[in-house]
């Protein structure tokens, strides 16, 4: 896997494409990921002759959250060596994914995210920094593992939707379908599956089209305000709560019941009360 690329590159008319390629494993976050991604962004905001970034996906999902058959493990391994939970290691090794993330939101040039399918977790955690999210009918976000075993690391629900909708979905874990989240403001707009990647890239192709200088002047102006309300105090605090979140004694036993039952039945459970993800009604008809 190591030898294998988990994103592709493309430029068009001033449009930098960042494809994720791993479309059997719902493009799940992984350290190779983040690297990529990472590099990719640096790549983009240097080059001159790139004016928008265009983030999408290949496959089914856009991202279903972290690889859990190494972040899982790891965990259990941590369990394992008897060592109390090290909040400082904890909050250095998550903020390494964080600050990639972040680089979206950073980057002196607009990005936009075209989502469809699953986007959930880490894939929120991640696609919620872009400037603008276009979605797919099909798409559905949330943050299950807010139900137990984390908590989501950017504080962009509450600057997206506001206060009483960030607690509404994350106090429940609720799942958003792609209609919902329109409504809401989590995403700019929704478009039928089969025309997401034509209409992203044709607006970022319409963006790109300005001066550079105008796209960097407008982006950082309108950053500007969520920068005075405390952004980078609430990322903080968002990164150590993750940790803090997965090393209670119920995150810690959802931990040991993965390695007892499986991944996919610790997430069976949790989500069971709920009849939703996985084991609601809508995926089923899928």
């Amino acid at each position: 896997m190591a030898d294998q690329h988990a994103i592709q590159l493309d430029t068009q008319d001033g449009v930098r494409v960042i494809t994720f390629c791993r479309p059997h494993e719902y493009n799940t976050i992984t350290p190779q990921l983040r690297e990529e991604l990472d590099a990719a962004i640096e790549q983009a905001d240097a080059d001159r002759d790139v004016r928008v970034m265009l983030l999408r996906a290949e496959g089914p999902a856009f991202c279903s959250g972290y690889g859990l058959d190494w972040a899982t493990p790891g965990q259990a391994n941590e369990q394992r060596r008897e060592r109390a939970w090290d909040s400082a290691a904890d909050l250095q090794m998550i903020g390494r994914f964080v600050k990639t993330y972040q680089k979206l939101w950073y980057a002196s040039k607009p990005s936009i995210a075209a989502v469809q399918g699953w986007c959930i977790c880490g894939g929120t955690d991640m696609v919620l920094w872009s400037d603008m999210i276009i979605a797919a009918d099909d798409a559905v976000f949330g943050y299950p593992t807010s139900r137990l075993w984390g908590v989501p690391t950017t504080p962009m629900w509450v600057y997206r939707i506001g206060f009483e909708k960030a607690k509404r979905y994350l106090l429940t874990g609720d799942e958003i379908p792609a209609a919902e989240a329109e409504r809401i403001g989590l995403v700019s707009e929704v478009v039928p599956r089969a025309q997401l990647d034509e209409h992203a890239l044709a607006l970022s192709k319409r963006m790109a089209q300005l001066p550079l200088n105008q796209l960097q002047m407008i982006k950082l102006y309108c950053n500007q305000t969520a920068e005075n309300m405390g952004l980078q105090s609430a990322t903080t605090l968002a990164m150590l709560f993750d940790g803090v979140a997965r090393h209670t004694q119920e995150g810690l036993d959802f931990v040991e019941r993965s390695r007892e039952a499986g991944f996919r039945e610790a997430v069976r459970e949790r989500d069971a009360p709920f009849n939703d993800y996985g084991s609601g009604p809508r995926s089923k008809k899928k």
